[in-house]
């Protein structure tokens, strides 16, 4: 175990080291050009080393792309990069067929019986003293010998070949997609998917969603997508491919997954990724077109839009579904990505607005510092912003109480404070708190947001004027802010209400002295009851 600690704290010593002289690379001088192209290939085979920590790849990459300024070279240096690190060159020892040692046997022979021919023909010229005959079969020898080692060592040593091998390691694996995702943030989102990008995508992306290691999952998830804020089309043929790995894979991925598509909504509109399926006709085929084709084409779009409609549907209860998981990463994402939607003015939901109030207070939410506070900065400035995010807090109101007036014991939203809940949804529907800019603009008119708030507020207490909760909405109605040409109409809207609860209150009178009443009589039934049956039993003893 010791061992295994010195060797775990030598090696983050030695990444520790490796990253504060990245870091320092920051602060040399790329303006000379010999400089800037040696520290490049000095990058360059850092990256491609076998030994080169995976914690590394990212500061490496990220000082390697800013020094190339130009989108194409960036994209051709990581490709480059990302071959020889997926497929680099080894040597591999390739088995010498049996047909070609057969030949190489009988060279060797055929040189064998050369050279013993031209030594016995040298004995026989150094007999005859033909000294430069001899001196040219002497070379000979020598020729014949080298080649008769060349072909030995041939025979003894197989023949050794260069080629590239595909590493499909989750560390190798891992890298290269680190490298990928390093280069698409730093890509222009106007740059689009090339070939090059294309071929990576094909290759490395898509294989990894599928690999059986989470990490690497991760990664092809996150490149994926960078790769989908590139293309509009490229997202809407990959969303579903996203859709699946939100709602089968491991939270960290799940996470990532969720990020990219709100990313994706964020960038290209929930419109988007409708389900399209009209196909344009020919200029030909309108003019012959009659009026059966024309009601059957008026059916087509009918249900094209309800196709649509529904998806768009799925797609948002899909997400905000992940405002009720048990994992608070999950709750907390679901939650800043819908409020980005919404503030945006990609996405105006009352109901949605509705969950996420309801959200903010829960109790169970209490330990999410970050969802608490997302949601408390996004209240405010969404409501003052204009407005139709008024008039959406205001048709989220009712349905908000509501929610909190029938919540069972059980549910945590039983432990809310409906009255705060009641004050702050008023706070954020004031006309006062509108931006300057707003209230100059046309949509704000001579009623306000608080004026049909009191409308809607007084019929509510209409429904059931003895109900528990007219009181919350009593208090609400006191603290409204209501125009002056509206007042009128709300005094006649008031005095109604009065009068019902009158009313009411007459009868629940009436009803209460009928029920003392009755109970009296059973009283005075049940002494008179007793006394007959005392005489009864005396008459039966005499």
């Amino acid at each position: 175990q010791r061992e295994d600690f010195s060797c775990i704290e030598n090696l983050m010593t030695k990444e520790f080291i490796g990253q504060q002289l990245i870091l320092l690379i920051g602060c040399m001088d790329t303006t000379e050009e010999g400089g800037r192209k040696r520290l490049l290939a000095i990058l360059q085979e850092i990256l491609i080393l076998p030994s080169t920590s995976t914690s590394l790849i990212s500061s490496l990459m990220e000082r390697l792309l800013s020094i190339i300024k130009d989108d194409d070279r960036k994209i051709q240096t990581v490709a480059e990069i990302i071959s020889e690190v997926r497929e680099p060159i080894v040597t591999v020892d390739t088995p010498v067929n049996a047909v070609e040692i057969r030949k190489q046997q009988l060279k060797l022979a055929e040189i064998k019986v050369k050279l013993l021919e031209t030594k016995d023909a040298l004995e026989e010229c150094i007999t005859l003293q033909d000294f430069n005959r001899a001196l040219a079969l002497k070379e000979k020898i020598t020729e014949l010998e080298c080649i008769k080692n060349d072909l030995i060592k041939e025979a003894e040593q197989p023949e050794i070949k260069e080629m590239r091998v595909e590493k499909n390691d989750p560390e190798t694996l891992l890298k290269c997609l680190l490298m990928c995702y390093e280069l698409l943030k730093q890509m222009s989102l106007s740059k689009g998917i090339g070939p090059t990008m294309n071929e990576i995508i094909e290759s490395l992306i898509l294989p990894g969603i599928t690999n059986v290691h989470p990490a690497v999952r991760n990664m092809a998830v996150l490149c994926l997508g960078c790769c989908a804020l590139q293309n509009k089309d490229f997202a809407s043929q990959h969303l579903a491919l996203l859709l699946q790995v939100l709602q089968i894979d491991d939270i960290k991925v799940k996470l990532s997954a969720l990020k990219a598509i709100f990313d994706q909504l964020m960038m290209f509109g929930i419109e988007t990724f409708k389900a399209k399926k009209v196909q344009e006709s020919s200029s030909e085929e309108t003019e012959i077109r009659n009026g059966d084709c024309e009601e059957e084409e008026e059916e087509t779009k009918i249900k094209e839009l309800e196709e649509d409609t529904a998806t768009v549907h799925n797609l948002l209860q899909l997400l905000s579904s992940f405002l009720d998981s048990e994992f608070s990463e999950l709750r907390t994402e679901a939650a800043e990505g819908l409020a980005k939607l919404m503030f945006s003015g990609r996405l105006i939901s009352a109901k949605l607005l509705s969950r996420l109030v309801l959200l903010w207070y829960n109790p169970v939410t209490e330990e999410d510092t970050r969802l608490r506070h997302c949601l408390g900065v996004f209240f405010p400035l969404f409501a003052y912003a204009n407005r139709t995010n008024q008039e959406c807090f205001e048709d989220a109101f009712l349905p908000t109480l509501r929610t909190l007036f029938n919540a069972p014991a059980s549910s945590p939203l039983a432990e809310i404070d409906i009255s705060n809940v009641s004050e702050l949804l008023v706070d954020l529907t004031r006309p006062s708190g509108l931006n300057p800019q707003a209230r100059n603009s046309q949509d704000y008119q001579d009623l306000t947001v608080h004026d049909s708030l009191a409308m809607k507020i007084c019929n509510e207490i209409l429904i059931d004027p003895a109900a528990p909760d007219v009181r919350i909405y009593a208090k609400a109605l006191s603290s409204l802010e209501l125009s002056k040409c509206f007042t009128k109409d709300l005094l006649v809207l008031l005095d109604v209400i009065l009068e019902v609860g009158s009313v009411l209150e007459g009868c629940q009178r009436k009803s209460r002295e009928n029920s003392h009443q009755l109970w009296s009589y059973r009283e005075k039934g049940t002494e008179k009851s007793s006394i007959d049956a005392e005489e009864l039993r005396g008459r039966q003893g005499c």
